[in-house]
């Protein structure tokens, strides 16, 4: 057992199922262990995506310390000397090294399970190396079994039949001889294996009665009959399934697909600032019209709800997740429209649609832009004109690019004597950088230099102050503000009714 200090009581450790896609299926007790919680733990691809916390954004605080534990390999090669399971074995160790650190420290460890924690779950691999050391609880979860059990309208079983989930990955001969001996089966782990289980399902005189299930209870799910579907479509998230022999007094399979699917596409929706009269037509018709809305929770509260649309809120640090969510809708036929706030160009999804989009699994479905009211529009209109003249744009803040590049882009354009607008200026846990901004400008600019300080812009607790860059005081200044830094030619002006407004010249002086 690890060595803990007597007057730190350590952490529990929960396993959390999280259902098979849905969020509304995450139980109560569920959502209250992730809401309590110190650190949110979850399991990924090396590409970063998480289904699980995918799943569980919506009870995400912004406080929570996260844990993304990467698979070394999935599907790949690795020269681990161990071969594939050395480097998984490895994996689960350093991984649950890492959750003890947090126990140990007195926290509360919540690992996120897609469907039930113990059925095919990453997560009984962290329960084995830790259960022994730490005091831990599993919440069971909906399975995905169950999950298509359900969008089938099939029961599993009945009275004295035999229900048997297999594997995919075991060899044709024994999966047949397996199926042959059963009443119903859920048959799980497809993908690249779904070749060999149909031709196990056909060997054991099955195949009629199998259905296929992708993605059960999301907005992407997919039903039919298996012996219809295409091998090359077939994503690791899918399963098969022989219902309850008694079933045949049921419907004869899911519904139909419509016979012409009309076409999917993804627009990128800017919502503006906050208030509801900037948005513009086109963004209007665009929400009007879609089938689908997914953006960032505080954004997609803002569009109204239309019973007739599905909304997909998610956490603001899962961008590249939450476009490839969009573009799979779309792909399957969805007309789907991501919203951001201000401008989708500016700092927002926009970019990220079209970065995800390059992948060719993507390369059919349509991406288009719809402009919005940007934040730095908002703030300078409130003040007056201080963009009348040459400016730029910035963001301070130094997750997605080193504070190195900020600095020296920073300086080149206060050297420029442009008029700059940032954006993120700071953050709960991001102060420093404006205290080192406002120096820096200070190397370039006069202390006399006009600022504009917006704050919450077309939303309900918007204010906009007039100060100096002298007078800036950075404690005054969080998230939701955007400052604009005069140039040398700014100028701020008290009127008659003593309102000030700043303004930049079109004009500027010739070089002497």
């Amino acid at each position: 057992m690890s060595k803990m200090t007597n007057d730190v009581r350590p952490g529990r450790l929960y396993g959390v199922g999280l259902g098979p896609g849905d969020p509304e299926l995450i139980t109560i007790k569920a959502a209250r262990l992730i809401a309590a919680a110190d650190v949110i733990a979850y399991h990924a691809a090396r590409h970063g995506r998480s289904n699980a916390r995918a799943i569980a954004a919506g009870h995400l605080r912004a406080d929570h310390v996260e844990e993304a534990l990467i698979y070394p390999v999935t599907t790949e090669t690795t020269d681990h000397p161990g071969g594939y399971q050395g480097a998984i074995d490895d994996f689960y160790e350093q991984a649950a090294a890492r959750l003890a650190a947090h126990l140990d420290a007195g926290r509360d460890v919540v690992v996120l399970a897609e469907g039930d924690p113990f059925f095919y779950g990453s997560y009984m691999h962290m329960h084995k190396r830790l259960a022994h050391r730490y005091e831990t609880a599993v919440v069971p979860g909906v399975t995905s079994v169950s999950a298509a059990s359900a969008v089938l309208g099939r029961p599993l079983m009945e009275r004295d039949e035999v229900l048997t989930v297999l594997p995919g990955t075991l060899p044709p001969d024994e999966l047949a001889q397996r199926l042959a001996g059963t009443d119903s089966a859920a048959v799980m782990k497809l993908g690249r294996t779904f070749d060999g289980v149909r031709s196990a399902l056909e060997q054991a005189g099955r195949l009629d009665d199998a259905f296929y299930v992708e993605r059960a209870t999301m907005a992407e799910q997919r039903v039919g009959r298996l012996a219809e579907v295409d091998p090359a479509t077939v994503p690791y998230f899918s399963l098969a399934l022989l219902p309850s022999p008694a079933a045949t007094a049921f419907v004869d399979g899911p519904p139909a697909e419509p016979a012409e699917q009309r076409p999917g596409g993804v627009t990128v929706v800017g919502l503006g600032p906050g208030a509801r009269e900037w948005l513009t037509p086109e963004a209007r018709a665009a929400l009007a019209g879609a089938d689908d809305v997914v953006g960032y929770t505080t954004y997609v509260d803002r569009v109204p709800v239309h019973p007739r649309q599905r909304r997909h809120a998610s956490d603001n640090r899962v961008e590249a997740e939450r476009a490839a969510f969009a573009l799979d809708l779309a792909k399957q036929g969805r007309r789907v429209v991501v919203v951001s706030s201000g401008d989708p160009g500016v700092f927002a999804m926009a970019a990220a649609v079209l970065e995800v989009a390059e992948d060719p699994q993507w390369k059919d479905v349509p991406v288009r832009i719809v402009p919005g009211l940007t934040a730095a529009q908002a703030v300078a209109s409130r003040a007056g004109a201080p963009l009348g003249h040459d400016f730029c744009v910035m963001s301070l803040s130094d997750r997605l690019k080193p504070w190195s590049v900020i600095e020296k882009r920073l300086a080149g354009a206060a050297a420029a004597d442009l008029v700059i607008a940032l954006y993120n200026p700071a953050s709960q846990t991001r102060k420093e950088q404006l205290v080192r901004a406002r120096e820096l400008l200070l190397e370039h600019r006069a202390a006399s230099t006009p600022v504009v300080v917006g704050r919450d812009v077309g939303g309900p607790e918007e204010s906009v102050r007039v100060t100096t860059l002298g007078e800036l005081d950075p404690a005054t200044v969080d998230m939701r503000c955007l400052l604009i830094v005069g140039s040398s030619q700014t100028r701020a002006v008290t009127r008659g009714d003593g309102d000030t407004v700043v303004y930049t010249p079109r004009h500027y002086p010739q070089p002497a």
